[in-house]
């Protein structure tokens, strides 16, 4: 196990493209803004949902 402190990251996932401007998508969780653009196919969400997302998703060492 490596020190660096990133052995619970997720690597080499898919992000969608940042949105130059608006249309924004809807976050899929509570239908606000998204920093992604509203043609992005998929699941979306806000960056409050995103940083939720990870904490519930986080490894517990």
């Amino acid at each position: 196990m490596s020190d660096d402190g990133d052995y619970c990251t997720i690597t080499g996932t898919a992000r969608p493209p940042r949105a130059d401007g608006p249309p924004y998508a809807e976050c899929v969780l509570c239908r606000e803004p998204t920093e992604y653009p509203e043609s992005h196919k998929g699941v979306t969400l806000c960056p409050r949902c995103e940083w939720q997302e990870a904490q519930r998703t986080a490894c517990s060492g």
